[in-house]
């Protein structure tokens, strides 16, 4: 997690077509999320927006995939937390 001016920069790795959406701990310096929807039109990268968004406790509009959007590994940054508040919420 790095901080920035207006949030923070998160790398995220996912796992698509999981039993359920959830965050799931960490692998290779990223936080592990598996998530339900496959990774077709979009459906995954909106259903990680939402994940992220409730674990954070942030509007889904505050959340925002920066790289990585057609790939598993990603890097999102939240407007509006710091990296004492992800930290608390995230998995260590």
């Amino acid at each position: 997690m790095r901080e920035t001016p207006t949030g923070i920069l998160i790398d995220i790795r996912v796992i698509p077509r999981a039993a359920k959406s959830e965050i799931a701990g960490i692998r290779d310096d990223a936080i592990l999320v598996r998530l339900n929807a496959p990774p077709v039109a979009g459906a995954a990268n909106a259903e990680l927006i939402e994940v992220i968004a409730n674990a954070l406790d942030v509007p889904r509009r505050a959340v925002t995939i920066v790289a990585g959007q057609q790939s598993r590994r990603k890097r999102v940054r939240i407007d509006g937390v710091t990296v004492a508040h992800a930290a608390s919420r995230l998995p260590d």
